[in-house]
């Protein structure tokens, strides 16, 4: 029976991440379209404030809000003790963004421009937030259903009002594109939500009672919050720091700010968001692994934890196999499909055979939190984020331009991936589980 909820689960995800990243396609053409070159480089250099910013306001609440729900707590106490944490977060975050945006700007990013599409990414974090926490009560509940429901039409409600809106606004120019398509976010959240609260059990009424804050439900919270969003956060944070330190160093061996900010969104516009197309498939199997293998080390049953391991981590390669194999073989024509365009096609030919590996590190990482294994996985994030920045700085000083930049994210993948399937390892022999 659990068995076959699994697979049910993953299947479920499996068919809405198709979806959505289908219908995400569409989207990215129109914007990437619409937007041109500039805006496109302009949001690419914002995105990675903007995903540090989601991964603050989120807290990794849907990790902890699953594994809280699927150890059977009640989950009307998860569901509001997490807001609170989400409501005084939001607030923190907006604050310090609207008074440091203008600084971030001009001086680490270099891109006056950035400061308005910055304010606009502070608005739609509380709405991200609540999205996030409804996920994570759902995937505890292992019923993936409203997650697909709600993504699939989220997204079609996106790609409608990026279709009316965007074209109409882009003659108003790049800035302004640019924000209003990070405004969007707003009213797709909203959507989403709303789509959510429809399968919410409805007996299952909230009193008084219900609304109080309790203190130890809220460490429980943060005591699986804290370890698990430290790794990621170290991740956004090393992401954060990417395209200031790559326009601090290329400015400074004499490299114009126009071809870093242009190659810099050809790099993740183009390159980085083709090779990651087909993630959908892992992220699937590795939203169901963690309550899965959660539930599983709660009962102390390792024959089903190796059992469901061999099984994921074999689909996972395979699957990696094949998807950055068809990418490498095909690059030419999917980017002139998909962008109308030739650019990046370099870069995805030096990235895609160590992509391979990429598309193991997220079932392994979920594998490793599902068996308690989260400080160590924080640990080789953290050494991994380091090494990154390292090498990024050392080579983009030896003038490797933008190369400086690829070869830094092979060596960060390589050094994660391969640590964590080591520790994993480890913990399957040693029985530590």
């Amino acid at each position: 029976m659990t068995k076959n909820k699994f697979w049910k689960s993953t299947f479920i995800l499996l068919i809405g991440g198709f979806l959505t990243k289908l219908i995400g396609l569409f989207i990215k053409i129109i914007y990437t379209r619409n937007l041109g070159i500039e805006g496109i480089s302009l949001f690419s250099l914002i995105t990675p404030t903007y995903s540090l910013l989601i991964s603050l306001a989120n807290f990794n609440m849907l990790v902890s809000v699953s594994k809280r729900i699927s150890s059977n707590i009640n989950s009307k106490k998860v569901i509001i003790n997490s807001c609170y944490i989400m409501f005084i977060l939001n607030t923190i975050l907006i604050s310090i963004i609207f008074i440091f945006a203008k600084y971030i700007s001009n001086n680490l990013l270099k891109e006056p421009n950035a400061y308005y599409p910055l304010l606009a990414c502070t608005l739609s974090l509380p709405f991200i937030s609540i999205g996030y926490i409804i996920k994570g009560y759902f995937y505890g509940k292992q019923n993936m259903t409203p997650h697909m429901v709600s993504n699939v039409l989220e997204q079609l409600f996106r790609l409608l009002i990026i279709s009316l809106i965007l074209p109409k606004i882009t003659i108003y120019g790049h800035i302004i594109s640019v924000t209003i398509f990070i405004l969007f976010n707003i009213f797709s959240e909203s959507f989403s939500i709303l789509i959510f609260l429809f399968f919410l059990p409805k007996n299952k009424k909230i009193t008084k009672q219900d609304l109080h804050f309790d203190y130890k439900e809220t460490k429980e919270i943060l005591s699986i919050s804290i370890p698990s969003i430290s790794g990621r956060l170290l991740g956004n944070i090393g992401f954060f720091l990417e395209p200031i330190l790559l326009t601090n160093l290329l400015t400074y061996k004499g490299l114009s700010i126009n071809y870093i900010t242009k190659e810099y969104g050809i790099y993740n516009a183009y390159a980085i968001s083709t090779l990651l197309f087909p993630s959908f498939f892992i992220t699937a199997i590795s939203n169901a692994l963690l309550p899965e293998i959660s539930k599983y080390n709660a009962n102390h049953n390792i024959k089903e934890i190796k059992r469901r391991i061999k099984e994921s981590l074999t689909i996972s390669l395979i699957i990696g196999l094949l998807c950055t194999s068809i990418i490498f073989i095909f690059k030419r024509p999917i980017l002139n499909i998909l962008y109308n365009t030739n650019e990046g096609i370099n870069y995805i030919s030096i990235l895609a055979p160590f992509f391979i590996l990429y598309y193991l590190e997220s079932p392994l990482n979920s594998i490793l939190i599902g068996l308690n294994a989260i400080k160590k996985c924080t640990i080789i994030s953290t050494l991994g984020i380091i090494i990154k920045l390292l090498t990024l700085t050392i080579l983009s000083l030896l003038n490797f331009k933008i190369y400086s930049l690829i070869i830094s994210e092979i060596i960060n993948i390589l050094f994660i991936t391969i640590n964590e399937f080591i520790l994993l390892k480890k913990l399957i022999f040693s029985n530590n589980i």
